[in-house]
């Protein structure tokens, strides 16, 4: 038996149970961005994304609500995965990740919501990504791993935005130890953000 199977079994179960979540939260359409959402959750001491937990296709909206392409698997993403991993770098206890639109009044409440929650707040500037990170493949996610890491200074990061580039849409980024708890977070930001909006 692989050593890994008690351990991703249990993982898949937390994945299931945060995209269960997810899936029952019609407020969270509205953060689905152009790019979709993919939800991640990496194994203890990932280095890889093939040790990174995924949705296959990603989160899309089917009928106003929001719905997995896939199942959770290991190597389904490669982006977000190289970014949890980034972070993991320096907070090992982080492994597991949300991305979802970023919009000007958004990033507002996001930045509000951290201070009242006593979270880490994070904006990150893509126009302040060095030419050989992104001239390299699959340099950009470490990077901004290692810009989120920074900006927060001291304690560990929780949401942080990036407001994009020439072709590259607006994300934001929410973190923590478990996908249940940071899709119930995220869900909770979801329905705040759709109240503003009525």
């Amino acid at each position: 038996m692989n050593d890994n199977q008690p351990v991703d079994r249990a993982m898949t179960g937390r994945m299931q149970i945060a995209l269960e979540t997810i899936e029952n939260c019609q407020e969270f359409a509205v953060l689905i961005p152009e790019v979709r959402t993919n939800m991640v959750y990496a194994r203890p001491g990932a280095q890889t994304p093939a040790e990174v937990l995924a949705i296959d296709g990603r989160i899309t909206v089917v009928s106003g609500m929001p719905r997995a392409a896939g199942q959770p698997r290991f190597g389904a993403s490669n982006h977000l995965a190289r970014l949890i991993t980034g972070i993991m770098d320096s907070w090992p206890d982080i492994r597991a990740a949300i991305n979802f639109s970023n919009t000007p009044n958004l990033a507002r409440l996001l930045e509000e919501y951290c201070k009242e929650m006593g979270w880490a707040f994070a904006k990150i500037d893509r126009q302040a990504e060095p030419e050989a990170s992104r001239d390299t493949e699959g340099s950009t996610m470490a990077w901004k791993a290692g810009e989120a890491v920074r900006a927060a200074g001291p304690h560990a990061p929780k949401i942080f935005c990036d407001a994009g580039a020439f072709g590259k849409e607006p994300i934001s980024i929410i973190v923590g130890e478990d996908p249940v708890s940071v899709a119930g977070e995220l869900c909770d930001i979801a329905r705040q953000y759709a109240g503003e909006r009525r």
